[in-house]
């Protein structure tokens, strides 16, 4: 009778492995992979300018003494569609914004501005997402506050919602 129990034994162990990493899967803790760059000084970097019209964007525009909200996006993207008009609305409130535009080209991009507006000072042309690896972003749209130093101070995953621009004006006073 005892040697049919630890027959048993296996099975139990494996199905109760199976359970909790189904759990585990289907339910994690966090599902935001936040920035390890958070309260860092941002990478050094510098990228061309991804239009004409706009200046590149570098590691030294980020550190000019004054906050920047840099936000990582792509005309491909349609969350960066969605959160157009936020940064629209950030940009009548005074907040500098500028932009690392990934994996793009420079047609699409001037066409994605026309289209959905233009609230960037500069716009950083990352072909390879090398830059955008660099501070710890894990897709499009993500928005990072830095501060006047050049220290990350905040991250943003995704689309910036309406309900979300408080949490943003807060971030930015708190990186003056």
């Amino acid at each position: 009778m005892k040697r049919r129990l630890v027959l048993w034994v296996p099975l139990a162990v494996f199905i109760i492995f199976v359970t909790t990493v189904a759990i585990g899967l289907y339910a994690p803790s966090d599902r935001q992979i936040r920035s390890r760059m958070i309260g860092k000084a941002a990478p050094e970097f510098t990228l061309p300018a991804m239009v004409p019209e706009r200046p590149g964007l570098s590691h030294a525009d980020l550190a000019r003494g004054q906050p920047r909200v840099v936000n990582v996006f792509a005309s491909w993207c349609i969350p960066c569609i969605a959160e157009a008009p936020q940064l629209l609305e950030l940009q009548r409130k005074g907040i500098p914004i500028d932009a690392i535009a990934i994996r793009d080209r420079p047609e699409d991009v001037a066409a994605f501005l026309a289209k959905w507006g233009d609230p960037y000072q500069r716009i950083g042309s990352d072909v390879d997402s090398r830059v955008q690896l660099a501070f710890g972003s894990s897709g499009v749209p993500e928005t990072f506050i830095v501060d006047g130093r050049g220290v990350i101070r905040y991250q943003h995953i995704g689309d910036i919602r309406p309900e979300t621009i408080p949490e943003i004006l807060q971030a930015y006073e708190a990186a003056k």
